[in-house]
């Protein structure tokens, strides 16, 4: 039998207005957005409650769930910044709890076996489909008598455990963001499989509805706050809730997150892993700023920047849309590069050093000097849409790039070779300064005949290796500093046609 006591005191806890939500991921693929934006949400209305966000990992799917995933799972909240309350409670360490809630349900005839077989379940569906109606479980085994579970039991049949679902319930409950909600009980698929097939004497494996019922009592949850896609087994879980004798959580059904089509987010789409969003260069100040703009709305005058300190002190249901909200990749770019703009040098560095690293740059040398890389985060900083942005602009600031097409044109231009040598002459063995660097330009403009701007596009080629990129007279400071402006100027005259 299912010990009550328990079970009473922690539903108590709940009864009694503490806020107690909690995040419930699977650990069978990466962190996904939609469940960090339910991450989210829940964290959210836990800090404004002053209550607990709560973890729960199911890992219930043997044969699915890995301990690496959890670790991506985990390592993605914290990264988020979404620190969770209690130590995270590990779903398939409460097997027996399960199994024992199911003997009472047993017990007290609200759950039997059912020895259908596989292929009379798919004969039965088969004539559903053929005669146009909604697939749904006939409860043929509900009330077997003593001999036909014996005979079934000579064949050696195994058992699904199914609770009874009455057809002419009603389910009621009332949504925190969906307002009132009913489901007829004829609307749920008939008696509903809450143990995995097992000998006659054992239970199996019970099943994700029944667990969660089961886990959201012991952990004493006050609030599920989860996506819409699990309205159909809200109705169910509030039957098991009553089977149970236990108080139901409050429940709250956010918004699904929606692709440019409409369409539920998923793996087609691209990228949906917060991994795979980190690792394409999006902070995490960005990120959640954006996903808790998916589906809410900030209050008038509070506008869209915002951190989740913030959010938290004004978020409620009552700004949580329900449609559907759809993925912008124009505006999470946006919010992304505005908090790069914003970064101080020194804070842009200590993100891209990471990066730098990787490329195998930054390790020694004048390159490594904080100095040098903060000025050139200075540089940078305003050109940035995501972190990875700095890898390509700094390239050339790394290495010696080889010139585009354009920049070779440019090079070969009338005057371009004398114009560099000219500045090539002119360069300082120590510090070049900004009014030294404008004072070589102008001297080399006029010994070598040529328009300034004529020059300005050369030295830019002649340099960074493009007619692109960011301002030429602190690049070229940046350059001075690390040894490698006046090197890359002999191997573009080297490299220049003869006049």
């Amino acid at each position: 039998m299912l010990k009550q006591t328990p079970i009473a005191e922690l539903s108590s806890v709940a009864d009694r207005g503490f806020v107690r939500v909690r995040l419930a991921p699977s650990p069978t693929g990466t962190l996904h957005i939609g469940t960090a934006r339910t991450a989210v949400f829940n964290w959210l209305f836990a800090r404004h409650q002053g209550g607990r966000f709560l973890l729960r990992i199911e890992d219930t799917d043997r044969e699915r769930s890995r301990p690496e995933f959890t670790a991506n799972i985990l390592d993605g909240l914290r990264w988020l910044g979404l620190d969770w309350d209690d130590e995270p409670v590990i779903q398939s360490e409460r097997i027996e709890a399960h199994r024992n809630a199911i003997r009472q349900l047993l017990d007290q005839g609200l759950a039997y076996r059912c020895y259908a077989s596989e292929d009379e379940l798919a004969s039965m569906r088969e004539h559903q489909q053929a005669n146009h109606q909604a697939p749904r479980y006939d409860n043929r085994h509900r009330q077997l008598s003593i001999e036909q579970v014996q005979a079934y039991t000579a064949e050696g049949r195994e058992a699904v455990i199914r609770f009874r679902i009455d057809d002419n319930a009603t389910i009621t409950w009332n949504d925190l963001i969906r307002g009132p909600m009913q489901w007829a009980g004829s609307d749920l698929g008939g008696d509903m499989v809450i143990a995995r097939r097992a000998p006659a004497d054992r239970i199996g494996d019970p099943l994700y509805n029944l667990v969660v019922v089961v886990d959201d009592v012991f952990m004493a949850i006050s609030h599920v706050i989860r996506g819409e896609d699990h309205i159909a087994n809200t109705a169910k879980q509030l039957l098991l809730y009553q089977a149970l004798g236990v108080t139901a959580p409050q429940f709250a059904h956010t918004p699904l997150i929606l692709n440019q089509e409409g369409k539920k987010l998923s793996k087609r789409d691209g990228v949906t892993s917060i991994s795979d969003f980190k690792d394409l260069g999006y902070t995490q100040a960005a990120l959640v700023n954006y996903m808790t703009l998916l589906g809410w709305s900030p209050p008038e005058g509070m506008g869209e920047r915002f951190g989740l300190e913030e959010a938290a002190r004004v978020f409620d249901f009552d700004r949580v849309n329900k449609a559907g909200a759809r993925f912008d990749w124009d505006k999470l770019n946006w919010l992304n590069g505005q908090v790069l703009h914003e970064l101080p040098p020194s804070e842009l560095r200590q993100q891209l050093l990471p990066l730098w690293q990787a490329e195998g740059w930054a390790g020694d040398g004048p390159t490594a000097d904080p100095d040098w890389q903060s000025n050139l985060c200075t540089l940078l900083g305003p050109s940035l849409t995501k972190l990875v942005d700095g890898v390509g602009q700094a390239t050339a600031f790394f290495l010696t790039p080889s010139p585009d097409d354009q920049a070779l044109a440019q090079l070969a231009q009338p005057g371009a070779a004398a114009g560099l040598a000219a500045v090539l002459e002119r360069i300082p063995a120590d510090e070049l300064t900004a009014p030294m660097a404008q004072q070589i330009l102008a001297e080399a403009t006029t010994a070598a005949g040529i328009k300034k701007g004529l020059l300005m596009k050369s030295l830019r080629a002649a340099l960074l290796g493009s007619l692109q990129g960011p301002d030429l007279a602190e690049s070229w400071l940046l350059l001075h500093r690390s040894g490698a402006d006046r090197p890359r100027l002999v191997e573009a005259l080297a490299a220049a046609p003869s006049p």
